[in-house]
């Protein structure tokens, strides 16, 4: 039987899941507390997985393009940070301040890496550039997040330890990944042909955050302390960021030149936010939060924008290619 388009992915309906779970069968105590361990280690494991499968040889053959990652990382880590800033008027209203704490966090991760590369080939757009772009855009994100984190969403909730959560995002995440492209000469193999396993850790790292997270959030009483038309107000705010961000990111490219495989490439890889790097970062960087209502926009995000973007690389995919002169 052919799934049908409403439905989401098995990813997302085993986050929704989870959820569920722990809405119903939270986390205590001990229990809570061994869930937390299991937790790091499996980001810890991600991370060096993600440093083992990455070549670095990758950014340098990509380097030279460098207007085209200029842009992508401008989109990313500047224009969509500014552009939380500025509808906090607007959201406001909308959302809880955890909830806007949350949108603030989706603005400054970084992009996807696997579906911006598989978006930019289904919409016939400038793949190696992808690559490239979004591996640079997660490297990146590692040290510019927290950074971010620190001059856009500390100076908002006046809460939060910068100093601390980066220490935590080199002890975690950094040394890992480091680690990681350290043994590649070793493993990088053993990873490049077993993509199943990354992809299993990745999921897995994700829900087990999730879980815990809201585990945490539920035993504070966060479904009491939500009101409903915040989550409709949050919905309506992710689709305004996403689609302020594609238009930015798709008339920019036009008026600076780039080619349609290079815009293609930008709209792609400039608008969309890591959940595999989002999720585990923001267990380290709002540590003691209410880190289920700070997550949230972010899984919201995450689902919104494959929706979107699938439709829109089936348009670019649809496009007729310009003739070409003779001689």
């Amino acid at each position: 039987m052919k799934r049908p388009r409403f439905l989401p992915d098995n990813f997302m309906l085993m986050m929704l899941a989870t959820l569920v779970a722990a809405t119903l069968l939270p986390a205590h105590g001990t229990t809570a507390g061994v869930f937390n361990v299991v937790t790091n280690v499996a980001i810890c494991l991600l991370f060096f997985l993600h440093g083992a499968k990455l070549p670095p040889q990758a950014v340098i053959a990509g380097a030279t393009h460098w207007r085209l990652h200029l842009m992508v990382l401008v989109c990313t880590f500047v224009l969509l940070p500014l552009l939380g800033l500025a509808l906090k008027p607007l959201v406001a209203p909308l959302v809880t301040p955890d909830l806007y704490l949350g949108i603030l966090f989706v603005c400054v991760l970084p992009s996807t890496v696997q579906s911006s590369i598989a978006f930019t080939s289904v919409a016939r757009g400038n793949v190696p550039a992808a690559v490239v772009a979004a591996s640079a855009s997660n490297l990146l994100g590692i040290f510019l997040t927290p950074v971010l984190v620190g001059l856009v969403v500390v100076a908002h909730s006046g809460g939060l330890g910068s100093f601390d959560a980066i220490r935590n995002i080199a002890l975690q995440l950094l040394l890992p990944f480091i680690a990681g492209q350290l043994f590649r000469r070793w493993i990088g193999g053993w990873v490049d042909a077993h993509k199943p396993v990354l992809k299993m850790v990745d999921q897995s790292a994700i829900l087990l955050v999730v879980y815990t997270a809201f585990s945490e959030a539920v035993n504070q009483g966060l479904w009491q302390q939500l009101p409903s038309h915040s989550l409709l107000g949050l919905l309506l705010i992710d689709a305004l960021l996403l689609g302020a961000i594609m238009l930015i990111a798709t008339f920019g490219s036009r008026v600076l030149g780039f080619n349609k495989e290079d815009e293609i490439t930008i709209v792609f890889c400039g608008s969309k936010k890591s959940l595999a790097s989002g999720i585990p970062m923001a267990k380290i960087l709002f540590a003691g939060h209410a880190l289920g209502a700070v997550v949230l926009p972010l899984m919201l995000f995450h689902q919104l924008q494959l929706m979107v973007c699938a439709v829109l690389a089936q348009r670019y995919a649809r496009r007729e290619e310009p003739l070409r002169e003779a001689g």
